[in-house]
């Protein structure tokens, strides 16, 4: 059986991480079971065995936890919650066999020990972003907003939103040490937010929440070095006025799409994709089947495209037509303050 498993915020009624079963033939969420034992764990991540799934605590004191798996439809908590040492942490990913955690409000990522059975240690580093933006209700300091490794596993890049930029940084796999070894600044008052890789490894998409964009960034993995190359907008320009707050951006398998979640204008927006990908074009935008789509996933396959839809309180799917890539809604399931979805 292949299972979802659901964020959610638990001060804003969310039920904490609620797993569900997947319909391998419509893609059909049906709830197996829920736990709270972790608060408002916004972000998961499962680990390559599949054996722990990993939450973010996005609270001011900022916590991460790890939960067996031993019984998938029913995790639970191996250990008590780890304060990471920053601030609402919003994002988290393993590398080098250590979980690192993106902290929002303090504008740093930390960097936990993963022991043999999946526990998590105190942190051994946490690298403090420094800087700010133009906006100042936004990027009066840094935000760091999400943390991952790139395809080649030589190196770890964090998004922050506060800064505009996007930094490359080593990780050593025995310290824990963080080292910050390159700097791309994005324009200034973009606000990046996520980011995706092709699926050739060689280009990225950084979503931008302050003005409803994709940047697409050429990657250098041995000299570890991203490159802007241009830009392409998430709404039409009749939307181009509208409050808009872009959350996640995903590419598809064949590189020939991307799809963007957009907050406020409660749409997916639909992208093409060149041969190399250098380049996005705008297709269209569809209802993203509620309101507030936080995030965005693909199921392991790549023929359905999933929307945790934080204020309407229910996660979304959708059929992908493989010649356009338009997507169809299928279906919901109800899941009060929804933050995100992961394959187990």
């Amino acid at each position: 059986m292949q299972r979802a498993y659901i964020g959610s915020f638990t001060s804003a009624g969310g039920h904490g991480v609620i797993t569900a079963a997947v319909d391998p033939d419509t893609g059909k969420l049906t709830e197996l079971g829920r736990t709270d034992a972790v608060a408002d764990p916004s972000f998961l991540a499962v680990a390559a065995d599949g054996a722990v799934l990993y939450a973010v605590s996005e609270r001011p004191e900022g916590g991460a936890a790890a939960l067996s798996l031993r019984e998938p439809n029913a995790p639970a908590p191996l250990g008590a919650t780890v304060p990471v040492g920053g601030g609402a942490p919003t994002h988290l990913c393993l590398a080098a066999g250590h979980l690192l955690t993106a902290n929002y409000a303090s504008g740093s990522v930390s960097v936990l020990p993963v022991a043999p059975d999946g526990t998590l240690g105190a942190p051994r580093h946490v690298l403090q972003h420094t800087g700010s933006g133009p906006n100042p209700e936004r990027q009066e300091a840094p935000h760091a907003h999400a943390v991952l490794p790139d395809p080649s596993g030589r190196w770890v890049l964090s998004v922050d939103l506060g800064t505009d930029a996007v930094r490359v940084c080593a990780l050593d796999g025995d310290s824990g040490q963080l080292g910050i070894h390159h700097e791309t600044v994005l324009r200034a008052g973009s606000g990046p937010r996520h980011l995706a890789f092709h699926p050739r490894g060689h280009r990225a998409y950084v979503v931008n929440e302050l003005e409803s964009s994709v940047t697409v960034l050429a990657w250098d993995a041995a000299a570890g070095v991203l490159t802007p190359l241009g830009s392409a907008a998430t709404l039409p320009k009749e939307a181009a006025d509208q409050s808009n707050y872009p959350s996640e951006v995903v590419i598809s398998p064949d590189a020939r799409f991307a799809w963007v979640a957009n907050r406020g204008h409660d749409s997916i927006a639909v992208l093409s994709l060149d041969a190399d990908g250098d380049r996005l074009e705008l297709l269209g935008t569809h209802s993203c089947g509620g309101h507030w789509p936080r995030h965005l996933t693909l199921d392991p396959a790549g023929r359905r495209l999933y929307a945790a839809n934080e204020r309407s309180g229910d996660v979304t799917w959708f059929e992908l037509d493989p010649t356009t890539g338009h997507p169809r809604r299928t279906g919901s399931l109800p899941v009060p303050a929804a933050s995100c979805v992961v394959f187990g």
